[in-house]
């Protein structure tokens, strides 16, 4: 018996995606960014700091912490460095998303002056540096440990680490919008193993903690314990992780520098929004951000603090000098009243809409939309009162000094590869693609559209539901309320797919590609499916005017087109440039397995399916091919378990139940075979599989019941 050859596919087949941020132009007067003076000193250690840590808590509101009055959650070792050190109460982020966020953290730098807005599209060019490779020309040893895709390192943030542990699950995505992440105890225990081997040196550490971000699905016993607040139950979890790693650290090094942040908060409902990365008022904006270290007395700081001061911070610390091209200034000295910089501009990238852009001023939060918001954050901190009519004056001040600094520039452009759509998607995040305009209306106000936001974000919670036909509906509604609005029409495609729909799907994305501002996502998107209907010539003229690239995400597609159009060298050759730029790439590997199966080398097969499967135990491709390799060797036990396997990380490896199934047949195992078999018949798409369904249905009919 023959078992089904595995499809070559990049790692999820499609375009839809949520919202991130980015874009504008402001300049602050400088503040002192290090020693040198720059008001009374907090301190009271000795020297500079031997062992630094910092510590992002994704999606963190500045309200959700014990310390910080919140008396639902449970977070008695945040509870314990507040009470012994710094605690900011008025921080602020400048972007309300993941990636540049943190790219604000780690270099010390606007995003107007570092050039990453999004979380797709932008890489962190190299000529701005990284604290951490401030640190390592100090003498400091640097490691870093993420746990989500936003920040993998080909984003840039590796810049500087010595180790960069982005291993998250790479190439696990699939078409849904399940999320991919590793939790808290796998980034901390990670993490405590670089520590104690880099014992007796120097070291900075970053811990990037994900959790928080939603769905929010805390483990057990969290999520009994906080069935009627999840995220907060999420929160609790990371603080005891963060406990149970960090405790013995900081007893053995009390000198150590501990500097814990959130990239962002989140909206939870308030002001129409669901989660984060729409607007910035006060419950994304708002960070929680404390400072820890042996000599440093317990103070609560109201001052104006903001994320670009984390670095200069360091560096005091660390008593190195700061680069003149930092706005920030350290939090260990005193100074005078800061003003902040904050933007979120993922649905003017992404969708066409207005951009959003503002400043916080001597209490003041001016937001400029078309629809002006002016808020008095002492009196008003939950933003409920926009004063911007009432108090011309103030929101003309802040007007000129966002307008006195280019904040009128358009955003750069960039590139969005296939895993980063699917990734964000699962992460929670619609893009797409938009074209700005010289002129915003209130119709392209954030807050008249968030109406859009929300239907966006119903389809996607009823294609989560198995409510397919109604997240259609939905996106077809959002569709033709704004067609002209890129990231409804990738949903629409998207959904049109999960339907079985997948020509209409592809005359959707054909809509897309005319459009001169399209992105490589689209393209890949339409390749991909070009692919799956038999067209692969279509998809190899479609995606080579744009192979000259370093991104691993679209060597990985264009591979897949080559090797359809039975280009077997030229498709060798894509999958291995992906793994020459990105050596842990496990789709490049997976598909270069399957490539040679294709071409009957069963061990060198085995070797990259291996390979791949070490970078990443739940590559449901590379273990559907490795059971085809098994099979070929008539080791069919291996080779169920393998395919069993797969179907257990992703549901929609078809291939892998028919083969099941018909092992089970050959077997004359009646149980498996029908429990596999009709699986397979309900739940394949009749668009790819109309002939092996007919099949399993005429087998079925034989079988007794």
């Amino acid at each position: 018996m023959a078992a089904r050859k595995s499809r070559i596919v990049l790692v999820s087949v499609v375009a839809v995606v949520l919202v991130a941020a980015a874009a504008a132009w402001f300049v602050v007067k400088r503040h002192a960014a290090s020693g040198g003076g720059a008001g009374a000193f907090f301190g009271g250690h000795s020297g500079p700091a031997r062992d630094i840590i910092l510590v992002t808590i994704d999606t963190t509101r500045a309200d959700a912490l014990g310390y910080a009055g919140n008396t639902t959650v449970r977070t008695p070792f945040l509870d314990s460095l507040a009470a012994k050190g710094l605690v900011f109460t008025n921080a602020h982020a400048h972007n309300v998303i993941t990636l540049p966020s943190h790219i604000n953290i780690l270099t010390g730098l606007y995003p107007y002056q570092h050039g990453v807005r999004e979380n797709a599209g932008f890489t962190l060019d190299a000529s701005h540096a990284t604290v951490a490779t401030m640190l390592r020309k100090a003498g400091y040893a640097t490691g870093a440990f993420v746990g989500a895709f936003p920040l993998d390192a080909r984003f840039g943030l590796n810049q500087g680490f010595d180790v960069y542990d982005d291993n998250y699950g790479k190439g696990q995505a699939t078409v849904d919008f399940v999320v991919q992440e590793r939790p808290a105890s796998a980034v901390l225990a990670a993490a405590t193993d670089w520590w104690r081997r880099n014992e007796g040196k120097k070291r900075f550490m970053w811990v990037h903690c994900y959790d928080p971000h939603a769905p929010y699905l805390p483990p057990e016993p969290y999520r009994t314990e906080f069935r009627g607040h999840p995220y907060l139950g999420e929160i609790s979890y990371v603080d005891a992780q963060l406990s149970e790693a960090l405790t013995p650290i900081l007893t053995a090094n009390p000198d150590a520098l501990v500097i814990v942040t959130a990239d962002h908060g989140e909206s939870l409902g308030e002001h129409g929004e669901r989660t984060h990365g729409l607007f910035a008022y006060e419950v994304t904006l708002k960070i929680p951000l404390l400072l820890a270290r042996g000599g440093v007395a317990h103070r609560v700081v109201s001052d104006y603090v903001r994320h670009i001061d984390i670095v200069p911070t360091i560096l005091d610390s660390a008593g190195v000098a700061a680069p003149k091209e930092l706005l920030g200034r350290s939090l260990l000295r005193s100074g005078a009243a800061t003003d902040t910089y904050f933007e979120s501009l993922s649905t003017s990238i992404n969708r066409g809409w207005a951009p959003l852009t503002g400043v916080i001023h001597s209490g003041l939060k001016y937001i400029q939309v078309p629809i002006t918001e002016l808020y008095d954050l002492q009196s008003d901190p939950h933003e409920q009162t926009n004063v911007a009519g009432d108090r011309r004056r103030d929101v003309e001040a802040a007007r000129k000094i966002l307008a006195s600094l280019a904040s009128s520039a358009p955003a750069p452009s960039r590139n969005v590869s296939s895993e980063e759509i699917a990734r964000l998607r699962s992460l929670g995040y619609i893009t797409g693609s938009a074209e700005t305009k010289d002129h915003y209306t209130a119709a392209d106000d954030p807050k008249t559209l968030v109406h859009l936001d929300s239907k966006m974000h119903d389809a996607v919670d009823a294609f989560e539901r198995g409510q397919a036909e109604r997240g259609l509906s939905l996106a077809r509604e959002v569709v033709a309320e704004r067609p002209t609005m890129s990231a409804g029409r990738e949903l629409l495609a998207f959904m049109l797919q999960q339907n079985d729909r997948v020509a209409e799907a592809i005359e959707q994305l054909e809509v897309l590609t005319r459009d001169p501002h399209v992105s490589d996502d689209d393209r890949t998107q339409l390749a991909l499916l070009y692919c799956e209907t038999g067209q692969p010539k279509k998809a190899v003229a479609l995606l080579e005017p744009h192979s000259k690239t370093d991104n691993p995400d679209l060597l990985n597609t264009y591979g897949v087109a080559l090797s359809d159009d039975r280009q077997v060298e030229p498709a060798r050759q894509q999958f291995e440039r992906a793994l020459a730029i990105d050596p842990n790439n496990a789709p490049a590997l997976q598909n270069l397995g399957i490539l040679a199966l294709r071409m009957d080398d069963v061990p060198t097969a085995r070797n990259y399916l291996g390979r791949a499967l070490e970078l990443n135990p739940k590559l449901p491709l590379a273990l559907n091919t490795l059971g085809v390799v098994y099979a070929r060797e008539n080791d069919f036990q291996h080779a169920v378990e393998m395919w069993q396997r797969a179907v257990d990380v992703d549901p929609r490896q078809y291939d892998a139940l028919y083969n099941i199934g018909m092992v089970a047949v050959q077997a004359r195992n009646a149980p498996a075979a029908r429990q596999a078999l009709t699986r397979f018949v309900n739940t394949a798409p009749p668009s790819q599989y109309a002939n092996d369904i007919a099949s399993a249905r005429r087998i079925l009919a034989t079988m007794p019941h």
